[in-house]
């Protein structure tokens, strides 16, 4: 075998590598999108798990229309119901929603009272070292991977990025104890991110990936709404007019179906950084083309942007692990 031979594939994985970087950083822009829309349709109804059960909602509804109207979609769902016919995929690792739902509930808890950019460094903190465990443990479908020097220096740059970003917002303690929610549900997302990739790769469809992700969210709000509801009451706002404020279930089919696609060309850290990157981002331009009342982005936070895109690079730049 010549020399030529041997480097070809490392060359295609290279490539894969920086294409689910990059596609990774768009879906992440549209997650700030999504958390913007989310968060004030929490406000308008006057309850999270209302808001995040309309999101999640309508993009299941979406997908029980589109899954079976494709052939991809279709073959999707006869390879997922064999894999766990025979074992190739377990129950367990269909329940990635479950992470998805809670972090879109938190969308509507909490961003009306911290803002999109103390969410997303809650988030990012989460995600950063749950990402390092999740590979570690080998739950996504590239495998174990080793925590390279390169890659915990990804990690740690992202949350100093984004601490540097928004650093002047989290002084109140009150700000903190809020930020907890986002701070677990960043740690879940890690785990969403592995198990539907093997999900995914059962199925060969990420689509149909999207679909189970979507079906398991849905039913986990509606249990959490209806046990809220017991509580506290039916939600005392009103659904909104503008058609904008329902457009959070559709952008997340598409950062689900993205992540669930190219998590194996990736793995968890990689595509979690580069996410939260778009999500960075996002969140920047959000605020200076969009900008509310607690949105004032300064050169910190453009910084800490900045810092976060170099942070990506270094784990980007990482030789693939070996299997």
């Amino acid at each position: 075998m010549t020399n030529t031979d041997t480097a070809a594939p490392r060359v295609l994985s290279a490539t894969r590598r920086i294409t689910g970087v990059a596609l990774a950083s768009v879906s992440g822009v549209a997650v700030a999108v999504q958390s913007r829309i989310n968060g004030e349709l929490g406000v308008r109804l006057a309850d999270g798990f209302a808001a995040a059960v309309v999101s999640f909602g309508l993009g299941l509804v979406v997908l029980l229309v589109l899954v079976p109207a494709t052939p991809g979609g279709r073959r999707g769902l006869v390879a997922l119901r064999r894999a766990l016919a025979i074992g190739a995929l377990r129950p367990w690792q269909c329940l990635g929603g479950m992470c998805g739902a809670f972090l879109v509930a938190t969308q509507g808890l909490t961003i009306g009272s911290l803002g999109v950019a103390v969410f997303t460094v809650a988030v990012v903190a989460g995600q950063s070292g749950s990402s390092l465990a999740v590979d570690r443990a080998g739950i996504g479908p590239t495998g174990r991977q080793p925590v390279t020097r390169q890659r915990l220096a990804g990690a740690v740059l992202t949350v100093l990025a984004v601490v540097l970003a928004v650093g002047d917002r989290l002084e109140d303690p009150g700000t903190l104890a809020l930020a907890l929610l986002p701070l677990l549900a960043g740690v879940a997302i890690a785990w969403q991110q592995a198990v539907n990739g093997q999900v995914r790769a059962a199925a060969d469809s990420a689509l149909t990936a999207t679909l189970v992700n979507f079906a398991v969210g849905t039913v986990t709000l509606l249990m959490a709404f209806a046990i809220d509801t017991a509580v506290r009451g039916w939600p005392t706002g009103h659904l909104p007019t503008e058609p904008w404020l329902y457009l959070g279930g559709p952008i997340g089919i598409v950062f689900i179906a993205i992540a669930a696609a190219i998590v194996q060309f990736t793995g968890v850290l990689l595509l979690g950084l580069a996410t939260i990157a778009g999500q960075i981002v996002g969140a920047v331009l959000l605020d200076l083309l969009l900008p509310t009342a607690a949105s004032h982005p300064g050169v910190k936070t453009l910084l800490g942007a900045a810092l976060t895109l170099v942070a990506v690079l270094v784990a980007a730049l990482a030789p693939p692990a070996r299997r």
